[in-house]
C-alpha cells in the first residue's frame, strides 16, 4: 500500500507514518512545516537506511492543487489520511483565517484531486469538537454538530465536505472523530505538553477557570492503530468515533503531572477562561470497538510514559519552545497570568 499522509510531520501524523513504514508500507508525507510541523519527528525513519527507502517527503500546502495532483499522479497514491490542520482552539479564536483555509479549502483540494486520481481510500481525520458541549451522556456518530469555536467550526466544514463526496461521487470516505490525543512529540501549547513542560521548568500551569473541564484521553498511539484498523476493516460512507474510555478533569490531570514530577501544586495558577469553551467531550465508542478495536494504552501508563519522554527529549522541546512559541505564549496568558509569575525567560 502506497500511503500519502498529509501533516505527516506533525504529532499525530508523524506517529501514523512510523506506524505505516514499520508495517512496510510505502509512506508519503506532504506537510507545510508551519510551526508544528518538524522533521525531527520522524528523524527515525529519514535516518535509518532501510525504512528511509520506503518513504518521501514533500514540503508543500494541501491548498496547492497542483503540488496535490503532482504527487499524486508520480507517487501512485492508492490510500490518504488527512491529518493536515490548524488545531488548537486557542490560536482560532486569535486568528481563524488560517483554520478555515487549510481544514476547509485543503480537504476540498485533496478531495478533488482524490477522484480525479481515483483513489481507493481517503480517510478524514476530524475531531469530537465537532460535537460541542456534552453535558450528559455520550455523542453517537449520528449527534448532531455543534461547533462553538472557529477550530471546531472549520473541523464540522472539512468533516461534512469529505462525507459529502461519498454521497455525490461515490469517493471511498472514512471520517473519524477522536478525542484528545497525548503522547511524544506533541507540540507544547497544548494542555499535557505545556504543564508537562512548564512543570519540568518550575514555571506556572495557566489553567482556565476552575479547571473542571472535562476530556476524553486517547495516547496517539492507540489512535494510528484505530486508523490503521479502519483502513482495513472501516466502511466507506461511515463515521468512527474514536475515544480512550479516560475522562478526566483538567485540574486532575494537572494534580497526576505534578506529581509524577514531583512539584508542588502550588504551580498551578487558576486563570480567566477562554472564550467558547466546551465544558466536557464525551464520545461513543461502541460503533468502532463493535468491529473488534478497543485501545490498549491506559491513562495512567500512557501519561507516565509521556512525562519520562518529555524529561528524556529536552533537546526536542526546549528549541520549541522560544521564537515564535513564546510570542503565541505572551498573547495567549500574559493578561491571564498575574504580572508577578508571568516571565518568558523564568525557569
Amino acid at each position: 500500500m502506497t500511503i500519502l499522509v498529509t501533516g505527516g510531520a506533525g504529532f499525530i501524523g508523524s506517529h501514523f507514518a512510523r506506524l505505516m513504514i514499520n508495517q512496510d508500507h510505502k509512506v508519503v508525507v506532504l506537510d507545510k512545516l508551519t510551526y508544528a510541523g518538524n522533521l525531527e519527528n520522524v528523524k527515525d525513519i529519514t535516518g535509518d537506511p532501510k525504512k528511509s527507502k520506503r518513504f518521501k517527503f514533500y514540503k508543500g500546502d494541501i491548498c496547492n492543487h497542483e503540488l496535490v495532483e503532482h504527487i499524486l499522479s508520480v507517487e501512485e497514491i492508492d490510500t490518504i489520511v488527512n491529518f493536515a490542520a490548524e488545531t488548537h482552539v486557542d490560536r482560532s479564536i486569535l486568528s481563524a483565517g488560517a483554520f478555515i483555509d487549510t481544514d476547509m479549502k485543503g480537504v476540498f483540494v485533496l478531495l478533488e484531486a482524490s477522484r480525479r486520481y481515483k483513489v481507493e481510500k481517503f480517510i478524514q481525520i476530524s475531531t469530537d469538537e465537532v460535537y460541542g458541549t456534552s453535558h450528559q451522556g455520550a455523542f453517537k456518530e449520528t449527534d448532531a454538530l455543534n461547533p462553538s469555536n472557529p477550530y471546531s467550526a472549520s473541523k464540522a466544514g472539512g468533516d461534512r465536505l469529505a462525507y459529502s463526496y461519498w454521497v455525490t461521487y461515490n469517493l471511498p470516505v472514512i471520517v473519524t472523530r477522536a478525542s484528545n490525543n497525548y503522547g511524544p512529540y506533541q507540540y507544547p501549547e497544548k494542555f499535557i505538553p505545556l504543564f508537562i513542560t512548564n512543570a519540568i521548568e518550575h514555571k506556572k500551569l495557566p489553567l482556565y477557570g476552575d479547571g473542571r473541564q472535562v476530556r476524553d484521553w486517547i495516547h496517539v498511539d492507540d489512535h494510528c492503530a484505530c486508523i490503521d484498523f479502519l483502513i482495513t476493516h472501516g466502511k466507506a460512507g461511515e463515521v468512527y468515533n474514536i475515544g480512550g474510555g479516560n475522562e478526566k478533569y483538567n485540574i486532575d490531570t494537572a494534580h497526576i503531572i505534578l506529581e509524577c514530577l514531583g512539584r508542588n501544586n502550588t504551580l498551578i495558577e487558576h486563570v480567566k477562561d477562554r472564550e467558547g469553551h466546551d465544558r466536557r467531550y464525551a464520545l461513543d465508542c461502541s460503533k468502532v470497538q463493535s468491529l473488534g478495536w478497543k485501545p490498549q494504552i491506559t491513562f495512567e501508563n500512557g501519561l507516565r510514559d509521556t512525562i519520562k519522554w518529555y524529561k528524556d527529549n529536552e533537546a526536542w522541546w526546549k528549541p520549541i519552545k522560544s521564537g515564535e512559541f513564546m510570542e503565541y505564549y505572551h498573547k495567549q496568558y500574559s493578561h491571564r497570568l498575574s504580572a508577578a509569575n508571568f516571565s518568558p525567560n523564568k525557569g
